[in-house]
């Protein structure tokens, strides 16, 4: 029998798998989350997506090329076109040629999606307000060094 074969304490029936209530927890939490962020942001007219592109097209120091976009989101380029598109539609990005290249496209912000940045910004906060109402000062820091750690567990930790 490989090591691998041996039952944990963990594998017996009727014993519990804290690591796996706790994924079903921060699972469960998730979605939670993402229900409360779109009920914020749909008086805005933007979905939870749009509304991550529109603060990445932000912080870069010069408009984006969608390649740029899609990297920073760790996504394929198509979902950023449809998420471009979606935002041009309502005039909140525009699509301006690179000054260096014709044949690249680079994302701005207009004034309508800065005036949308600052509208998130005010959702954002109300949103987490919702999901950390329960937590006192203290567990809410205890909560953001925790959180700190697993998002950026280092060299060792990473994918």
């Amino acid at each position: 029998m490989s090591t691998s074969a041996v039952p944990t304490v963990f594998d017996r029936p009727g014993e519990p798998d804290a690591d796996g209530l706790l994924a079903e927890q921060l699972l469960r939490l998730t979605r939670r989350l993402h229900r409360i962020q779109k009920r914020h942001l749909e008086p805005v007219g933007i979905t939870p997506a749009q509304s991550r592109l529109l603060r990445t097209v932000a912080h870069f120091g010069e408009p984006p090329r969608m390649a740029d976009l899609a990297a920073r989101l760790e996504v394929v380029p198509r979902a950023v076109t449809s998420l471009v598109d979606g935002l041009e539609a309502v005039g909140r990005v525009r699509r301006v040629p690179d000054p260096n290249s014709r044949r690249v496209v680079r994302i701005e912000l207009t004034d309508e999606g800065r005036a949308t940045l600052r509208e998130l910004r005010s959702a954002r906060r109300a949103a987490a307000e919702d999901i950390l109402a329960p937590l006192t000062v203290e567990q809410r820091e205890e909560l953001g060094g925790l959180l700190s750690a697993l998002v950026d567990p280092g060299p060792e930790g990473g994918c």
